[in-house]
C-alpha cells in the first residue's frame, strides 16, 4: 500500500469536504446579516440595504473589508490571550458541529452513532466563549453580561435535552440518519408539536436572540459581554452568533421537520433533491428568527429565567414521562 492511497489521499479528502461545508456556511453567515436586515426592512416599511452593488447585495463584503481593515483594541487591564481566544473559541464550536449534520441521505462528513449526543456536546460548550470573554475584559458591563449568558444558555439547555430525548425515545437511535429516516411517514412537528414549539424557542434563547438578547442589553449593560471587543475580534462573535442560528434551524429542521425528507413523503415532490428541500427549512426558520425579533419586545430578565425554569422544564419533564408512558402501553417502543 503506498503513502497516497494509504494516508493522505483519504486525509485529502476529508479535508474538501470540510472545506465544501465550511466556505458555504461561512458566505450564508455574511449573507444572513443581508437578508435580516432586508427583511426587517420590508417589515418595518424601510429599504434596507440599497446602496453598496445591485440591490445592496455587496454590502456584507463590505462590512466584512472595514470589520477586518480596523485595529484590534485590547483593554490594558484584560487578559490578552483569553480576550482573543474568546471569539475564536464562539466561531469555532459554531463550525464544528456541522461534522454530524446531513444534508442529503449519506451526505454527512461523520455518521456517528452517538450523532444527538456529539451536537449537544458542542451547544454546551459555547456558553465557555462567552464567559471568558466577559472576564477577561476586565469590565463589570462584560462580567455581567457573561453571567447572564451563563445562566440563560444553562436554563435552556436543560429544556432542549429533554425534547431532545422525547424525539430519541420515538426513534429509538442517537444516530441523526436514523431520526431523519424516522419521520418518512410524519414529521415529528405533528405528533410532537409542544416539543417543537419549546424546542425552537429555547434555540433563541440559546443563541441570545430576541427576544433573549438580555447579555447583550444596551439599555442597562451597554453592548454586554462584546462591549470591549472591536474589529476582527467583534466580527468572529458577529459570524458565531449567526452560524449557531444557521446551525439551530438545521436541528430544528433534522429533529421535527424531517430533514432531507420532502413533506410526508409525496410523490410530486420525490424529484426535488434532498438537500434543496433541507436548505429550504433551514431557510423557514431562519426567516421565523427574523420575523420573531422584529416583532417582540425584549423580555425582562425574571421572565427569562420564570419561562426557562417554571415553564419549559416541568412540562417538557413531563412530555417525556408521557411518551415514554404512550410508547410502552401501546407497545410502540422501537427496537
Amino acid at each position: 500500500m503506498d503513502f497516497w492511497s494509504g494516508y493522505a489521499w483519504p486525509t485529502v479528502l476529508v479535508v474538501l469536504q470540510i472545506i465544501a461545508i465550511i466556505l458555504p456556511l461561512i458566505i450564508a453567515v455574511a449573507y444572513l446579516t443581508y437578508a435580516e436586515r432586508k427583511v426587517m426592512a420590508a417589515m418595518q416599511l424601510r429599504q434596507g440595504p440599497m446602496v453598496v452593488g445591485p440591490f445592496g447585495l455587496l454590502q456584507p463584503i463590505a462590512d466584512g473589508l472595514k470589520l477586518l481593515s480596523k485595529e484590534t483594541i485590547i483593554p490594558s487591564g484584560a487578559n490578552r490571550m483569553l480576550f482573543i481566544l474568546a471569539p475564536m473559541i464562539t466561531f469555532f464550536l459554531s463550525l464544528v458541529a456541522w461534522a454530524v449534520i446531513p444534508f442529503d441521505d449519506g451526505w454527512v462528513l461523520a455518521d456517528i452513532n452517538v450523532g444527538v449526543l456529539y451536537l449537544f456536546a458542542i451547544s454546551s460548550l459555547g456558553v465557555y466563549g462567552i464567559i471568558i470573554a466577559g472576564w477577561s475584559s476586565n469590565s463589570k458591563y462584560a462580567f455581567l453580561g457573561g453571567l447572564r449568558s451563563a445562566a440563560q444558555m444553562v436554563s435552556y439547555e436543560v429544556s432542549i435535552g429533554f425534547v431532545m430525548i422525547s424525539v430519541l425515545l420515538c426513534v429509538g437511535s442517537l444516530r441523526i440518519s436514523d431520526i431523519v429516516h424516522a419521520q418518512e411517514t410524519i414529521w415529528f412537528a405533528i405528533p410532537l408539536l409542544p416539543m417543537f414549539v419549546i424546542f425552537f424557542i429555547s434555540a433563541l434563547a440559546e443563541t441570545n436572540r430576541a427576544p433573549f438578547d438580555l447579555p447583550e442589553g444596551e439599555s442597562e449593560i451597554t453592548g454586554g459581554f462584546m462591549v470591549e471587543y472591536s474589529s476582527m475580534t467583534y466580527a468572529l462573535f458577529f459570524l458565531g452568533e449567526y452560524a449557531n442560528m444557521i446551525l439551530m434551524s438545521g436541528m430544528t429542521s433534522i429533529l421535527f421537520l424531517g430533514g432531507w425528507l420532502p413533506p410526508f413523503g409525496f410523490a410530486p415532490f420525490t424529484w426535488i433533491p434532498g438537500v434543496i428541500w433541507f436548505v429550504a427549512k433551514i431557510l423557514f426558520c431562519l426567516f421565523v428568527f427574523i420575523w420573531v425579533r422584529a416583532t417582540l419586545p425584549r423580555f425582562r430578565y425574571d421572565q427569562l429565567m420564570r419561562l426557562g425554569w417554571k415553564v419549559f422544564l416541568p412540562f417538557s419533564l413531563a412530555w417525556v414521562v408521557i411518551t415514554a408512558g404512550v410508547l410502552t402501553a401501546f407497545g410502540w417502543l422501537p427496537n
